[in-house]
């Protein structure tokens, strides 16, 4: 045991030391990981001691393993952004892929992101306790692999979230707010307590008379958050050597952010109650990607044409689904979930197009005498 102790010390030391590598993080996540193991057992045998328990439901492993997987991944990040902070208190950022001169992530920001991961955890073990009750019809587990199979999936959610903290950058963060997105949509669609909310559009998930109204809104702020977090920092990295490039990026950055706001805003106003200013926000998302996108190569002058291109076809699509529900041939539902698709994709792939273009590129070598081919 104490050669144990004097392994993770060390190892710890070397995460907030000045030669960390991925090799430290690595084996720091399996720490954490081990270390989460460790504790579900022992919380997990001595509760489950002397019962068979159901897969999911209530009071069954699946639930356990859920709720205690949201907390998990909680401290798992928190311990995961200690672990990036500089070893000296004067340090010049923070070293990971948010390391922007002058701007550094807020407590909101880390707030929002730390509840899409305890989300995604919870929404995740929920979903595949009820795959596997479908597949092992009425069986029961008894307290031993049931305390087994919850630490395992607490040591799954410690190491993944702590990798994610510490590598934590604009790309990885939208690939978190994809996946917040969808198993939060999906989470409010399967808790609806209207069938049928469907024939009316999306924001009836989100109404005060549904019962899913509360995850479906709170998935809507934590998204607008995380979208005014990624566009702060995927755009730090663009191109401002002139007044043109610098006023440009200081646009799209702002539609950017603006959307966030729009998305957010969906969330707080659900159309039941504040009718006129939720449909204004939910039109001003749209209208905002469009001026982005449209404009994308007069703001960005180093953007690659390809994706210009490829933003003009997702208007023209947004737009020939808002003639087909003008028309009567889709219902607003379609066309709501069609272009939150398209947006956030857009989002998705603009960052690492931002990135790319952000990059210096690095010159050829210049052909000296020695290496000229020989005559």
């Amino acid at each position: 045991m104490k050669a144990l102790g004097d392994t993770i010390l060390r190892v710890l030391r070397q995460v907030r030391g000045a030669d960390r590598s991925d090799a430290v993080f690595e084996a720091t996540a399996l720490i954490v990981g081990a270390a989460f193991l460790v504790l579900g057992f022992a919380i997990g045998l001595p509760v489950f001691w002397g019962r068979e328990l159901a897969i999911s439901g209530a009071g069954s492993i699946g639930v356990f393993a859920a709720v205690g997987g949201a907390v998990t991944a909680v401290i798992a990040f928190v311990v995961g952004r200690l672990a990036v902070r500089p070893a000296e208190p004067d340090a010049e950022g923070l070293r990971d892929g948010f390391s922007v001169p002058g701007d550094r992530l807020r407590w909101y920001d880390l707030v929002a992101i730390a509840f899409a991961h305890a989300a995604i955890a919870y929404l995740g073990w929920i979903g595949i306790a009820e795959l596997l009750e479908r597949s092992f019809t009425d069986a029961p587990v008894f307290a031993f692999p049931g305390a087994v199979l919850v630490a395992v999936a607490f040591a799954l959610t410690g190491y993944v979230s702590f990798l994610s903290a510490v590598a934590l950058t604009p790309t990885v963060l939208s690939l978190v707010l994809a996946v917040f997105l969808v198993v939060g949509a999906f989470a409010s669609m399967l808790a609806s307590s209207d069938p049928h909310w469907w024939r009316d559009n999306l924001s009836a998930l989100g109404m005060s008379t549904n019962s899913a109204s509360l995850a479906f809104n709170v998935t809507l702020i934590i998204a607008g958050v995380m979208v005014t977090t990624i566009s702060r920092y995927a755009t730090a990295g663009l191109p401002a050597s002139d007044p043109i490039d610098r006023r440009g990026r200081f646009i799209v950055r702002g539609g950017l952010i603006l959307l966030g706001v729009f998305l957010a805003c969906v969330g707080v106003f659900p159309v039941d109650e504040f009718f006129l200013v939720h449909n204004t926000v939910a039109t001003g998302m749209t209208v905002v990607f469009a001026v982005v996108v449209v404009g994308l190569p007069w703001f960005l002058r180093s953007i690659p044409r390809v994706f210009v291109v490829f933003g003009w076809v997702y208007v023209l699509v947004i737009v020939l689904l808002a003639v087909f529900f003008a028309i009567g041939y889709y219902n607003l539902t379609a066309v709501e979930l069609i272009a939150a698709v398209l947006i956030f994709s857009w989002i998705i792939v603009f960052l690492r197009t931002a990135s790319s273009a952000g990059s210096p590129r690095v010159p050829a070598p210049a052909l000296t005498s020695e290496d000229a081919p020989a005559h």
